[in-house]
């Protein structure tokens, strides 16, 4: 199929900015003659139809912006809602929220929906159908089409654009090395599939603790869950059908499942088990016992990728685009499921 060609594309090709492009194709008295013409001869030939997004950039800014979250159950994205709203505010923007529901085509849905002049940007972590598929079209398609995008926690590094992340590999290693060096050998692990980014970094930083300490990796203690609501089962059978003294939960979810159901099978937490979340929500600190957790900040989170999604907005449009990473510190939080 043949790509379509872009304002981005006509720039590089010409050695212009992308303003002048844009000004070119408007017949702007701007830019000089022999300029307009070699742009607008080359959208020519190539076929380049401007699309709503391009032509209502210019013209209007609606002082609003969105975020695409994947999934509401987890207290860690209502806290980043909340940091992104924060700041948005101050600057005098609003915010509308999407739910993807962890689905490929409703984020891409959401995406065309609201790329058409309703909103000026977009914050978002990826669905776990969007990083399966690995399609990222509709986020590219945005921001070749001038609109920026933010991305938080769940990531892609096959789309350039500024990031908002936790280094989740060392996060998770230092859970697990707290875990070590308590005394814990046989220590287990719930986390998601491989393909959801931030599931593989956390699993990756467990299995780097264990070998950084010359400890067995037990294929049967790694429990990787791909249905996120239903997952009792799974748990269970990890409890029912292993010996292990301590578990490493990737989200709070899994830790409070795990302990509920040790509790069903006559396990206490901490004395027969202890027991390691991530995210440090609000089930985490009211749970019985409370959970030991990674705490990853949301709200700080959020409010940095909506401070960099509101520079990039009103950033002079000529100057040249240097994307960032920002990496948001984590804390481990220790509580009585440690103890």
């Amino acid at each position: 199929m043949k790509r379509k060609v872009t304002l981005k594309h006509i720039a590089k090709e010409l050695d212009v900015s992308i303003s002048t492009v844009s000004k070119s194709l408007r017949d702007s008295s701007e830019i000089s003659e022999d300029t307009r013409q070699k742009v607008q001869a080359f959208a020519k030939l190539y076929n380049y139809k401007p699309n709503n997004i391009a032509l209502s950039l210019k013209n209007r800014k609606s002082k609003t912006i969105c975020i695409i979250i994947p999934e509401i159950i987890h207290h860690f994205f209502a806290t980043v809602i909340s940091g992104v709203e924060h700041v948005a505010n101050e600057y005098g923007y609003n915010v509308i929220v999407c739910l993807s529901d962890e689905s490929f085509d409703k984020e891409v849905l959401n995406m065309e929906m609201l790329a058409n002049g309703s909103i000026d940007g977009f914050i978002m972590s990826l669905s776990k159908e969007t990083q399966q598929k690995k399609d990222f079209h509709h986020i590219t398609e945005v921001i070749n089409q001038g609109m920026p995008v933010v991305m938080f926690d769940r990531i892609t590094n096959e789309i350039l654009c500024d990031k908002v992340i936790i280094d989740d590999n060392l996060a998770a290693f230092n859970a697990t090395q707290y875990l070590i060096d308590k005394g814990f050998k046989k220590i287990a692990l719930i986390t998601t599939v491989d393909y959801v980014s931030v599931g593989k970094y956390r699993t990756d930083g467990y299995i780097k603790a264990l070998k950084t300490n010359d400890l067995n990796i037990d294929e049967n203690l790694i429990l990787k869950i791909e249905d996120t609501e239903n997952f009792e089962d799974s748990i269970q059978n990890l409890l029912i059908n292993n010996e292990f003294d301590a578990i490493f939960a990737v989200n709070e979810l899994f830790a409070v499942t795990a302990i509920k159901l040790a509790s069903k099978l006559g396990k206490k937490v901490p004395e027969d088990m202890s027991v390691i979340g991530f995210t440090d929500g609000i089930i985490s600190k009211f749970s019985s016992p409370s959970i030991t957790t990674v705490s990853q900040n949301g709200i700080k989170m959020g409010a940095k990728a909506a401070k960099m999604l509101i520079e990039r907005l009103e950033a002079d449009e000529d100057e040249e685009e240097r994307y960032k990473t920002e990496v948001i510190e984590t804390e481990l939080v220790e509580r009585e499921s440690t103890f």
